[in-house]
């Protein structure tokens, strides 16, 4: 790299980094790396937005690329040269995959988008990462924006059917189909809500032991007017009977008898006391505690 800056940076003079006169633990950066920030830092005090400034963020980029000034920088020079913002896509696309969990990358091309107001390449981008990771927090949220400000909510319930499809256990595809629901400019009828509780205790079937379909059953409830807890009885039932012990159903018991202690059941309040004692001293001792304070609220 050394004979590239003497090729085309000899009219500036790069400014090294200072940690002072006796750093307490001096990092030890990567020979090329410390001379590439040492010339940016001289193009920033010149506020130099010129090609070969670009071409610079990209050498600092792959080998940091979690280096969020540089991406600031970039950004202030694509717009300003008014670059192809299609192609800065396309690189954003390489850095990602390669990067997959890099904030840095993830605002970079919200930026991008934004600027170019264009979302077409975005949902199938975002599926392709999702494809090689399909719980990417980042990637959710990412899809999460675009869907939201492009109003792109129309195939996004088959998109989250077929990866809880693929995994019941997917709590990212979990809290996207809530996103759906709820999110969208539509208030969702009864009617939806009625049969997402249905494709729930459906997923429950699947997997009692797995959270994320029990929290967005609940979910659904909590939003419902039609509808409340004791719907899922029936369900905590057929696992019973069925010998499958869930301390998720055990625990959904406990709110639904605990909702009808409340308006004067001693037979449920009974029956609750009983469930508690169950979860904290055999099926959910890791949670001993919380369940002694649910009995406790029953008593």
């Amino acid at each position: 790299m050394a004979s590239y800056f003497k090729a085309n940076w000899d009219d500036l003079i790069p400014i090294p980094q200072d940690d002072g006169p006796e750093p307490l633990t001096p990092i030890s950066y990567d020979k090329e790396y410390s001379e590439a920030m040492s010339y940016f830092r001289a193009v920033a005090l010149k506020d130099e937005r010129s090609e070969r400034a670009l071409d610079l963020t990209e050498k600092i980029i792959r080998h940091n690329p979690a280096h969020y000034t540089i991406w600031h920088y970039r950004q202030q020079i694509l717009f300003s040269l008014e670059k192809d913002l299609y192609k800065e896509l396309d690189f954003i696309t390489d850095q990602v995959i390669d990067n997959p969990k890099n904030y840095q990358l993830w605002h970079h091309r919200q930026v991008v988008v934004e600027k170019l107001n264009d979302s077409s390449k975005e949902l199938p981008f975002i599926k392709e990462i999702l494809s090689s990771d399909s719980k990417n927090y980042h990637a959710w949220t990412y899809r999460q924006w675009i869907i939201k400000t492009y109003n792109l909510w129309d195939k996004e319930l088959a998109f989250v059917d077929k990866l809880l499809d693929d995994d019941v256990r997917n709590n990212s595809a979990w809290n996207q189909r809530y996103f759906i629901i709820f999110f969208n400019s539509n208030e969702p009828s009864e009617e939806l809500l009625a049969q997402e509780v249905q494709y729930g205790i459906n997923k429950i079937l699947l997997a009692p032991n797995n959270i994320s379909p029990w929290n967005y059953v609940k979910g659904i409830i909590a939003k419902s007017k039609e509808q409340d807890i004791s719907v899922l009885e029936g369900l905590c039932k057929e696992l019973e009977e069925q010998s499958i012990i869930s301390y998720h159903a055990l625990g959904c018991l406990v709110d639904i008898y605990e909702s009808r202690a409340k308006r004067g059941s001693i037979e449920d309040k009974n029956l609750g006391i009983k469930t508690c004692e169950l979860l904290a001293e055999k099926h959910d001792n890791i949670r001993k505690k919380y369940w002694e304070y649910r009995k406790q609220v029953l008593i």
